[in-house]
């Protein structure tokens, strides 16, 4: 018999034991959970596998290269000029002002419409910045409106959407991941089921990943991840209310606390973006890209009467995200997760006010917000997102 190569023979020993590593490969290729796309896919495996570096390295390359356009206007139709098909039947809200809408069935008062949004681009396009009711209402109250608008004054031909929820009607509900923030199981994480779809309106992305995000995660009565004083902060309380907020301490975490997921530092303070906030320092806002760059994000704020607002959108740096938050009325704000496959917000309209919400009845904020409205209801989402349901009474959550 004629022996093997050296060579071979050692190729072979390298591969058998390489075997392991394409197997986790090849797997993550094929695991919707670390994204919607394929180089998504790859990025998060090599993440995982420690080049985080490399993907960041990569990742700033690639989206320097591929800055959004300068000027231009938005595809016909991004900014609808008219009100969603969708939302036909709800019922008007007063705007924000002196008095407010009627109180529901249930003894429930609603907070005051917001007022239209200011573009920040001029001329403004016919229906930018109107507020549209969707999603389901809530005791025939509309709880969540959507505007949208031109990011800034220089990429005209982008469009992001704002989200306003009236926390009033709405309950909040942080659902934790098997890779955000790890551990578990946790008594809510995805997908949604039949019993919470029965009251779900609208359910958005948390933010990122735990070793970027520079604090702390608390649930189920445990603190998963040491919380850290003045991170930005999501707060779930057990009757459904939630806010934006920097960390007190741990005094602030009362048996009233539910959730806690923090994510950098807080964006916007006093209603107003922080000062001295630079699009380049890395050292506050995250590594991740680069933060001066233009990429798609999120982020989430509190309103002075108590509504929670989201951002999101493509083209967007740390300084754009926050004005936008300002301009949608946030006295708090902070950022969420960023970049293309995770960022999305969708809202659930059912047939019947008490209906079970599914992707087949989800609208996404913006056409192409990746994974759109199934991602929440898949049982391998690994991401932590946030809900927001419909009040089973006054002082209830969902």
């Amino acid at each position: 018999m004629v022996g093997r190569h050296p060579v071979a023979t050692v190729a072979l020993v390298v591969l058998a034991g390489l075997t392991p590593v394409w197997v986790s490969f090849a797997s993550a290729l094929g695991d919707p959970g670390l994204g919607s796309s394929l180089p998504a896919r790859i990025a998060e495996w090599v993440r995982e596998h420690g080049g985080a570096s490399i993907v960041v390295t990569a990742e700033r390359i690639w989206y320097s290269h591929h800055q959004p356009p300068v000027g231009g206007r938005p595809a016909a139709g991004a900014i609808p000029a008219a009100p969603r098909a969708t939302t036909a039947t709800q019922a008007p809200r007063s705007p924000a002002g002196p008095g407010s809408s009627p109180a529901t069935p249930r003894g429930i008062v609603p907070l005051p419409a917001p007022a239209n949004l200011v573009p920040f681009a001029s001329p403004a396009i016919p229906g930018e910045g109107v507020w549209h009711a969707m999603g389901r209402p809530v005791d025939g109250h509309p709880a969540v409106f959507e505007a949208f608008l031109r990011p800034d004054a220089i990429h005209t031909s982008l469009v992001v959407g704002v989200a306003w929820m009236d926390t009033k009607l709405l309950a909040a509900r942080l659902y934790s991941g098997s890779s955000i923030p790890g551990g578990g199981p946790y008594p809510y994480t995805a997908p949604v089921l039949p019993k919470a779809a029965k009251t779900l309106v609208a359910a958005f992305n948390a933010g990122f990943l735990m070793g970027n995000a520079n604090g702390g995660y608390y649930t189920d009565h445990k603190i998963v991840l040491p919380l850290r004083t003045g991170a930005a902060s999501f707060v779930e309380l057990r009757n459904g209310d939630a806010t934006v907020e920097a960390w007190p301490g741990p005094q602030a975490l009362t048996p009233d606390v539910v959730s806690v997921r923090q994510n950098l530092d807080l964006l916007v303070s006093g209603g107003k973006p922080v000062p001295n906030l630079n699009a380049n320092d890395t050292t506050v806002w995250g590594a991740t890209l680069g933060n001066q760059i233009y990429v798609w994000r999120s982020g989430l704020g509190v309103t002075r009467d108590g509504a929670l607002v989201y951002v999101g959108g493509p083209g967007l740096n740390i300084t754009s995200l926050a004005a936008l938050l300002v301009r949608a009325g946030a006295v708090r704000g902070m950022e969420l997760d960023i970049n293309t496959d995770w960022v999305n917000y969708s809202t659930y309209r059912p047939s019947s006010s008490t209906g079970l919400a599914a992707p087949s009845n989800g609208t996404p904020m913006l056409p192409a917000m990746s994974g759109g409205p199934a991602r929440y209801f898949a049982s391998w989402w690994t991401r932590d997102f946030i809900t927001m349901s419909a009040r089973t009474g006054p002082n209830g959550g969902g």
